[in-house]
């Protein structure tokens, strides 16, 4: 049985180093954070306070527990594909059920040996699906967390996913305030859906500049599925997220997605033929310029591509993520979006514990 494990780890992490080019191996930070939407992880049971009906045994899905176990081992697979020779020490998700869904991901897989442990509130969505956030215990120590509701003031919707925050201290003893988001979908269209997205990057912006208010070289994190992408007004006028990187200041935010998708021409999600960056990461003005124990950059940045991610588009030209479900057909894929990842760097020697 040992001997099986290792095998499987052993294959596994050649799935990750085989992912990665030269240079991003060698850029491997002190400190690596991931983000992934996993396409509707649901378990296996109704739950009647939540729209969760269609993934069931008896649902339009279909959603079996074969299914579902096929799924977490997806995802654990791609998390230990993203670290490398190492695992993440930070994992944001979006779309999963409940907490049960992430406690299977690292106790019912080859990563239940690993030092993950979990930061998760119940959200008051329609369908049941949360944000959470895996931490390696050994790299990262949480000081406080809080899910940010969202409750809007207006129209006929009430509440979305929240925001999670998580205050947390690194191994090197830095500080890092971490957002992980999951906006509005663009559900019945781009434009009416905006003001959903303006609202939720509204309370995001004014929680930023709470923690600006205490800390003005704050190292701030923002990751998570957005829903619109870098050039997009909840981007650039609700949560004010700039891309004059060589002029970062304090104070302000950096969206790394807008380099990934306007200068290196890159997608996490395809839509009607067309690649974008709905899964971004957005960085404060101190990470950039290193002033508080940790840095980054624009080309720290990514979107994992592993081949086994994608598969051939056979309604456009290129390639398409490799999904769960196509429609209502199951396709056994892994999700409808791409892992992206960031890489900080500590400007000071880490400290042994």
């Amino acid at each position: 049985m040992q001997k099986k494990i290792t095998f499987l780890f052993i294959l596994i992490l050649g799935y990750a180093l085989s992912a990665f080019s030269q240079d991003e191996a060698a850029l491997r930070g002190d400190y690596r954070v991931m983000f992934y939407n996993c396409e509707n992880l649901f378990d296996t049971i109704n739950d009647p306070k939540t729209r969760d009906d269609e993934f069931t045994p008896q649902g339009a899905k279909h959603w079996t527990s074969y299914k579902y176990f096929k799924k977490i081992h997806n995802i654990s697979k791609v998390i230990t594909a993203v670290g490398g020779w190492d695992l993440p020490d930070m994992v944001g998700l979006c779309e999963i059920e409940n907490i049960h869904v992430v406690e299977d991901i690292i106790l019912k897989t080859h990563l239940k040996k690993s030092p993950y442990k979990i930061i998760h509130y119940e959200s008051t969505d329609k369908r049941g699906i949360d944000v959470a956030l895996l931490y390696n215990k050994n790299t990262i120590s949480p000081i406080y967390s809080e899910p940010i509701r969202i409750h809007f003031p207006f129209g006929a919707y009430k509440n979305t996913r929240d925001i999670l925050y998580v205050k947390a201290s690194t191994q090197t003893n830095d500080t890092l305030h971490v957002f992980i988001n999951h906006w509005p979908s663009r559900w019945g269209g781009q434009l009416p859906s905006e003001e959903l997205r303006m609202y939720v990057a509204s309370v995001l912006r004014a929680k930023v500049d709470s923690v600006f208010a205490t800390d003005s070289l704050a190292n701030i994190l923002i990751m998570g599925d957005l829903n619109d992408y870098p050039t997009n007004k909840s981007l650039t006028e609700s949560l004010k997220a700039r891309h004059d990187y060589e002029n970062a200041k304090n104070k302000e935010l950096y969206n790394l997605a807008y380099y990934l998708q306007e200068v290196k021409g890159l997608g996490s999600h395809k839509h009607d033929g067309m690649w974008g960056v709905l899964d971004q990461t957005i960085v404060s003005g101190a990470l950039l310029l290193g002033e508080k124990g940790l840095k980054t950059s624009p080309a720290n940045a990514h979107i994992f591509q592993a081949d086994y991610l994608l598969e051939e588009d056979v309604n456009y030209t290129g390639k398409i993520t490799n999904r769960t479900y196509i429609g209502y057909k199951y396709h056994g894929g892994y999700s409808d979006h791409l892992p992206v990842f960031v890489d900080l760097f500590a400007t000071q020697k880490l400290v042994k514990k």
